[in-house]
């Protein structure tokens, strides 16, 4: 795979990029989980939300997280270039210069911010602006660059799209967003040192200090193991205090069972072609789980409003 000579990406030229390159830039797939967890901290909140500002609250959160995404690849161009997962990208490509990138992530993140504020409340404007100040500038520029953390640390940028749309709804905080939160936090970690494993390769050429890079495979799988044994409990315990219904319990204990076996099935195999399967299927099963988790609590909170007397 030829890869483009990066002091040839900002060179002066007719723009050769199609709309498909600028949606790419937003990170369409990361978008997806940000709406999705976004609107079940938007149909969670107490009280009426009127629907032309939930819509709007929603789109704003998910222009933020595109704005994030653009922003990203920007400021990362010579590490997408190094890596075979990331140098499609449009930028190593050279369909977009670093600085249009930049120039499109900015444009985003203020018009979203700014939307956000004025049409429904500051507090929630003030919330997305510190997610994509959290993501660009500590996540990008410091966390991924110097520390084995990146992930653990950066990991609470991904995890307050459902806080940004609660807070949008109410104007304040609450119990349930901050569990929310915690859920998606303390997922990312398994999730990613999962793709980090058999990605281990690419992070290691581009420099990146992912775990496994800098403390080796075993000792990542050992902390996969450990997060997912917490994340399973954080997961699970939101039912047995009442604040979550018992269908979401039973959801999350049925699926913590399949994350956490997968989990210790990464941590068993150590072969390499045996690893590699197992760390696959613990990425993509890890998907999975998170969705299933704030699919349940969505259907509890649409079955509360259309069948009375339940919740």
């Amino acid at each position: 795979m030829s890869v483009v000579d990066q002091n040839a990406i900002d060179v002066p030229r007719i723009s050769e990029a199609d709309v498909a390159d600028y949606v790419a830039l937003l990170k369409p797939r990361v978008m997806s989980l940000v709406i999705f967890t976004a609107l079940v901290g938007l149909a969670m909140a107490p009280g009426h939300f009127h629907p032309v500002l939930a819509f709007t609250s929603l789109l704003c959160i998910a222009v933020g997280a595109g704005a994030s995404g653009a922003l990203n690849m920007a400021l990362e161009g010579d590490i997408d270039a190094m890596m075979s997962r990331t140098a499609n990208r449009p930028i190593p490509r050279g369909r977009v210069t670093r600085s249009e990138a930049m120039t499109f992530g900015l444009t985003l993140a203020f018009f979203s911010v700014m939307t956000l504020g004025i049409l429904v409340n500051w507090y929630a404007g003030a919330l997305l602006a510190f997610t994509i100040f959290f993501y660009v500038v500590i996540y990008t520029l410091w966390l991924k660059r110097f520390t084995a953390q990146n992930i653990v640390i950066g990991g609470a940028a991904g995890s307050l799209p459902p806080v940004v749309a609660w807070v949008a709804a109410t104007g304040s905080l609450s119990v349930e967003p901050l569990l929310l939160f915690l859920i998606i936090f303390f997922w990312t970690p398994p999730h990613f040192w999962a793709l980090a494993l058999f990605r281990s390769d690419d992070y290691a050429r581009a420099g990146i200090p992912m775990l496994p890079v800098v403390a080796g495979p075993d000792a990542t799988r050992l902390q996969i193991l450990l997060y997912t044994l917490v994340l399973v409990a954080v997961a699970t315990a939101p039912w047995p205090l009442g604040y979550f219904d018992a269908v979401y319990g039973v959801t999350s204990l049925l699926f913590g069972a399949g994350m956490l076996a997968l989990a210790v099935n990464v941590y068993r195999c150590r072969e390499r072609s045996a690893s590699l399967r197992a760390t696959r299927k613990l990425f993509a099963f890890s998907i999975l789980y998170l969705f299933a988790l704030f699919a349940t609590l969505l259907a509890e909170v649409v079955v509360r409003a259309v069948v009375p007397g339940i919740g």
